[in-house]
Order: structure tokens, then sequence, then C-alpha cells
């Protein structure tokens, strides 16, 4: 299979539906398109029923370009990272890695457009996020949760409203920002810096107020993170974690036991935000964007360094920071099924505590109950099914102006 070969196939695939986020090459299927969560076959030419062993290799072949550093990381750990470019068409973000001894690909399409907060319809506390000019902000989430989407809209809000240099450490770089107020070096895994630790150690000599690490995967990496906020820096990062108390148990599961207190003393002086993010399913189709938002007090402070208690959790905390732009998951997928953006069933499949969210879209149907009963006036009146006072919609709800989504 040669590049124009493989071109022409990944142009079919991602023309064939609106929204493609991901093409993935597994044997003894055909290749598979991923739109908005789910998976559909695509068609190969010549007709042939699945992808063989043998094909998937050739293609895997074609997109590492004979790198010896991807050759030997493959060999070494059974997977890879690279991107691949299709000229004015498409850049990919690439894995390819080995599954009962045979080579697989998965392939990411990566945005072309710079992201923005107002694209992405971010709540306001993230204009004010990027104000800070130091310590550590992480947005979390599991994988194609667009933590990477997120991150470079807040980069491209500082890039375009301060004049400050930021440094990017990226696996691989995912969007191309052009510079606006601020300069922005933008350098690759692989090509520009052999590991986070050791690229982020580099960082610190080229003289940026802003730097975004790729992700952070080791200890290494958080221990030099750390010390860059404690020196005047701002850290953005992600971490695989679902919300911020498990962000907090993963960062101390790096180090050992005896290491644990003067951790947590040196995270609750450094930690500023945890972001975390999950995507849900709408009643219209495609996905929901919803988020949880923690940041730092003295009660986020107190709680990292003591731990959580019965009467002190990190979901209480954000609850009670409501006022501060704070959010929990519940709170939004609530905000969600209040404007018909998720139903019911998403509502309850997605939240944290279930027993509180069945409490609370209880009391939001009987809610919706009442106001079908009442006329304008307010009065009660025992009114046929059929004839309606009110309009409302298919789930029930009087029509009105409905809020703001958040995505």
């Amino acid at each position: 299979m040669d590049r124009q070969s493989i071109d022409a196939l990944l142009t079919g695939m991602l023309g064939s539906a609106e929204g493609v986020s991901d093409l993935l090459f597994i044997s003894d299927k055909p290749p598979l398109v991923e739109v908005h969560g789910r998976l559909s076959p695509f068609a190969i030419d010549p007709p042939e029923p699945v992808l063989t062993p043998q094909l998937i290799e050739q293609l895997a072949g074609q997109i590492m370009n004979g790198s010896e550093r991807l050759r030997v990381e493959f060999s070494a750990t059974g997977s890879c990272d690279c991107s691949y470019v299709i000229e004015n068409l498409a850049r990919f973000r690439v894995n390819i890695f080995k599954q009962n001894g045979r080579h697989a690909i998965v392939m990411r399409k990566m945005q072309s457009e710079i992201p923005t907060l107002e694209k992405l319809a971010l709540p306001p506390i993230f204009r004010e996020i990027v104000k800070e000019k130091n310590g550590i902000i992480l947005v979390t989430g599991g994988t194609s949760t667009g933590k990477t989407t997120t991150l470079a809209a807040m980069l491209n809000e500082l890039n375009q409203s301060q004049e400050i240099h930021i440094v990017t450490l990226e696996d691989p770089i995912e969007f191309f920002h052009p510079h606006g107020k601020g300069a922005i070096s933008q350098r690759e895994l692989g090509n520009d810096f052999p590991n986070f630790a050791d690229g982020l150690r580099a960082a610190l000599r080229q003289a940026p107020k802003a730097i975004l690490v790729g992700e952070i995967r080791d200890r290494e990496t958080l221990e030099i993170a750390m010390t860059a906020s404690e020196t005047g820096h701002i850290v953005f990062s992600t971490l695989h974690t679902i919300n911020a108390g498990q962000t907090i148990n993963r960062i101390l599961g790096m180090f050992a036991r005896e290491e644990e207190q003067q951790l947590r003393q040196r995270l609750s002086e450094t930690l500023r935000y945890v972001i975390s993010q999950r995507l849900v399913n709408k009643i219209d189709g495609g996905r929901l964007l919803v988020t949880e938002i923690m940041g730092s007090s003295l009660r986020t402070r107190e709680t990292i360094v003591y731990g959580e208690s019965e009467n002190k959790s990190f979901q209480e905390i954000i609850e009670a920071g409501s006022t501060l732009g704070w959010h929990t998951f519940d709170q939004s997928i609530i905000e969600a099924y209040k404007a018909g953006i998720v139903s019911e069933e998403t509502a309850m499949s997605s939240c944290t505590n279930k027993g509180k969210m069945r409490r609370e879209l209880d009391l939001i149907q009987r809610g919706r109950g009442a106001a079908r009963e009442q006329t304008p006036s307010g009065l009660k009146l025992n009114i046929p099914e059929p004839i309606r006072i009110i309009e409302v919609d298919e789930a029930g709800v009087p029509i009105a102006p409905a809020p703001a989504s958040r995505r």
C-alpha cells in the first residue's frame, strides 16, 4: 500500500459522514469510522470483508515513514504515537499498537481551526482561570473527552490577550497556533525533545511565562511541573482521571508513602484549578461537553493537606463554591436536563451520585407537572387531558427561551 492509496482511503473514510472523529484499523474487521462515539464500518475497494494483518502492517509502515525512533518504541513497548498529514485536508494523531501479536491503528482527526472559549461555549470562569500567573492547572478526563481542545482554547486566549512567551510540549502537536500578542513556541515529543521530563526541564531555561505539558505521565514530570509553578510559571497539563478527588489520589499515588505529607503540602500551594470533562449524549443527537471545576480556596487546600473526611469532601467543597463559578458534573447535567438537552436516562447514567440525581430529577418533574396544571392566574383547574392551557414541548416543558447550553 503506497502513500497515494492510503490518502485515498483516509479521504473516503472522512467523507463518509459528518463529524468523523476517529478512524480504526483492526484485523478481521473492516475499516471503522467513529462518529459521536459510535462505530460504523467503511467498505474498502476492492471489496474485502475485513482487513488483513498484512494490510494493516503495510499501512503502519507507511505512517511511521521509516522513523527509527518509532520502530524502537513500538518494539519495546508495543505501541507508538505519531502524526500523519493529508495535505490541504486533515491532520491525524496516530497510535499504532499490537493486539494479539498483530498491528492495529487508531487515527484521531485533529481540528485545523484554533478553538476559542466562545466557540466551545465554555463557562465564564475559564476567562478567570487563564488569568492565573503561577501554579498548576489540570484538565482531566477519559480519552476522547476533548481535553486537548479545551487546553488549546485556553492557550489561544492567553496568546491573544497577553504579551508573554508560551512554550508547549506536545505529543504530537495538534493545533498550530499563530503568534498573537504573545509569542508561542510549540515543541513535539520525539522531534524536538526526548521525553516530557527533559522537555519541561529545558523549558525553564526558555524564558516562558506559561508552559503546556501535553500529559503528566510520571513522577519526574510532576515534580518538575511543581518546581516550575513554584518559581513563577503557570503550568497547564492533563491527567487521565475522572474528577477532582481521583486527580489528587492519582498524584499522591506517584510518590512513596513517606513522601506523602510533603507532597500534599506542595500540591496544596501550587494547584490552582482541576477541570474535569465528560461527553454525554444529547437528545437531538451528538454529544454535549459537561464539566466539573474545582479551584483553590482555604477549604480546598486544607482538604488536600489533611485528606477527605466524612464532613469535608471535594464534592461538597465544589458545590459550596458555586458563587465562584465552581460546579460538579451533577450540577452541569441537571442544568442540561432542565434545558431539554439531555434525557433522564442520560442524566442518570452519567451522574456521580445516582441517589441525589434521582431526587433532583423527581423535583424537576414534579415542578413540570405543577406547571401543566396551573393557569396563568395561578389557579388549578380540572381540565381534560387533551386540552392544554400552556403550550409545552415534547418533554412537557413550558415553551420559553432555553438557557445557553454548556459544551
